[in-house]
């Protein structure tokens, strides 16, 4: 505390005593004294709050992240599943069947229209996943359009029998088939844990549409306001389960232009600022009032190309595709090389990565042979969509979409570039109204299924994750054997041969496998970034 005018200390044993207590009350404040609002530059609006209705990576932070948790969480720095809202679980010998032990006394947040009356139980686990698994529940059509994607996009409805209340903290999922990756799929933003007692007072009132504009979980901020383009505010929940933040407020001041994030931070707008420019990182490095927090993510950048429109229906047209576009400049260009130049859906350091795979080459001639042989040896019309914002993904979505757009005319192909704001972009290419389409996905845990089953899987083309729009039975085969046993290297083997089928059908122009980096003020510490893009304000302290 700063003081601003002199001021009198009272003389005498009784001042002095009264002055030393005030002193002695000041250095032993509560830490809720001490604590600060942490402000986060982000790069867009969320989709809405309701997690469980949208894939966004933007969404899954400013909701499943910080107002939410699920059953169990991926740790990161161990590399392994971990408890969360679950303390322990077990799986049975056929695998068949996990039970879930919930952890005692977790309360759900109290806001301005909701005041829990109950702690954490197996009924929120159940309306939270029955919501998703069975079209005659009365909370299923509270979805919009886009329905539960990441539920679908796994074959949920279809891999899980039921779900049962054993007793009041233990629930018990039974499944169709046994599958590896399923407990590792709880982990994911859209399997956060919703109250029944709150969205049975959503019913009763007819007010079923605020449970994505004004959501309630056990996490640890609770949201108090969104102004949309503008800024999201959270404070601090006072009854958070787990380990209390060092913060007091969170601040998500949305901030499209990385440039301008970049502005901000230098300023002291915002402590943090995520998906900087790759020139902004190197800026930073030797700005002694900033620090940069970076790690190599488990994330890939690719373009979609969807097989339901035609040309790109033809194998030989999107192998064209792939040869006619120079990764390297691209890499160059978009991400400063700061990234490694992707060729199968996930990163090399990720198990069962193939590395028999090879890439495309870069052959302009080789390319207008294929277009040729395909057909359409004078080229074709398409359309490429962009989103506006950078990210980490696709620092530089304008200048990318040039540079595809410029080598696709070398093959006479005509690509008008489409940039599209961010929230209908996602809408409109999960009803594949797309072409070509700059994309990214990040992995929510280190297995592989995170990125083959919602990207590659039939179930995916139906729920519109799977961009690529391409439904084959034997891909699908591969990558449904990839789940059926706990065995590793079995599983290693399916998706090594998984790999090699998209790699050969060309269902991407992979890009970019890039780093995740984040910005934030000298004065900030106990902020990590995540190799999957999640976020954790938990340990953060702002000095």
């Amino acid at each position: 505390m700063r003081v601003k005018h002199p001021v009198s200390v009272p003389r005498g044993p009784r001042g002095a005593a009264a002055w030393l207590g005030v002193a002695t009350m000041l250095l032993i404040a509560p830490a809720w004294l001490q604590a600060k609002p942490l402000t986060v530059c982000t790069e867009a609006s969320p989709d809405g709050f309701d997690i469980v209705q949208y894939n966004s990576l933007t969404t899954s932070n400013a909701s499943g992240d910080v107002v939410f948790n699920q059953l169990v969480r991926y740790d990161e720095a161990a590399g392994k599943l971990a408890p969360s809202l679950a303390d322990r679980w077990e799986v049975s010998p056929d695998g068949l069947a996990v039970t879930f032990h919930l952890r005692p006394n977790v309360s759900f947040q109290t806001t301005e229209e909701f005041k829990p009356s109950r702690a954490l139980n197996a009924d929120d686990v159940l309306f939270t996943f029955n919501r998703m698994l069975d079209p005659n529940h009365p909370w299923h059509k509270i979805a919009g359009n886009g329905g539960f994607a990441h539920a679908q996009s796994m074959n949920l409805p279809k891999l899980i029998k039921s779900v049962t209340k054993v007793d009041d903290l233990t629930v018990k999922f039974e499944l169709s088939e046994s599958n590896a990756a399923f407990v590792s799929i709880l982990t994911m933003p859209f399997a956060s844990i919703y109250s029944a007692e709150y969205a049975s007072q959503l019913e009763k009132a007819g007010r079923q549409a605020d449970i994505n504009a004004k959501p309630v979980g056990t996490g640890p901020f609770v949201l108090k306001s969104y102004t949309k383009d503008a800024v999201i505010r959270y404070d601090v929940n006072p009854t958070y389960w787990g380990r209390k933040p060092k913060i007091d407020r969170l601040i998500y001041a949305i901030t499209p232009d990385a440039a301008v994030r970049a502005q901000k931070i230098k300023s002291g707008e915002c402590q943090i600022a995520l998906s900087p420019k790759p020139q902004d990182v190197l800026a930073a490095s030797s700005d002694k009032s900033l620090k940069v927090v970076q790690t190599p993510a488990f994330m890939t950048a690719f373009v979609a190309l969807n097989t339901q429109h035609k040309p790109l229906d033809n194998d030989k047209v999107r192998q064209a595709l792939n040869i006619a576009f120079d990764r390297q400049t691209y890499i160059k260009t978009v991400f400063g090389n700061t990234a490694v130049a992707a060729v199968n859906p996930y990163p090399p350091n990720t198990w069962s990565y193939n590395k028999a795979v090879e890439p495309y080459p870069y052959n302009i001639e080789q390319a207008k042979k294929l277009l040729t042989d395909a057909g359409y040896p004078n080229g074709f019309e398409t359309s490429i969509w962009v989103r506006p914002s950078g990210s980490v993904l696709n620092p530089n979505p304008k200048a990318g979409a040039e540079l595809l757009q410029a080598d696709l005319a070398r093959i006479g192909v005509k690509a008008q570039v489409k940039v599209i704001e961010w929230g209908q972009l996602i809408k409109d290419a999960k009803q594949g109204q797309h072409d070509l389409l700059f994309m990214g996905w990040s992995g929510d845990n280190g297995d592989p299924d995170n990125f083959l089953t919602p990207q590659f899987s039939c179930a995916s083309v139906k729920s519109g994750i799977n961009f690529a729009r391409y439904c084959d039975p034997q891909l699908d085969k591969l990558i449904a054997d990839g789940k059926r046993t706990a065995d590793q290297p079995t599983r290693a083997k399916a998706y090594a041969a998984a790999q090699k089928i998209i790699h050969d059908k060309a269902l991407w122009i992979p890009l970019a496998y890039p780093s995740a980096a984040a910005l934030t003020r000298s004065n900030v510490s106990g902020y990590r970034v995540s190799p999957f893009g999640r976020q954790d304000y938990s340990s953060v302290k702002v000095d």
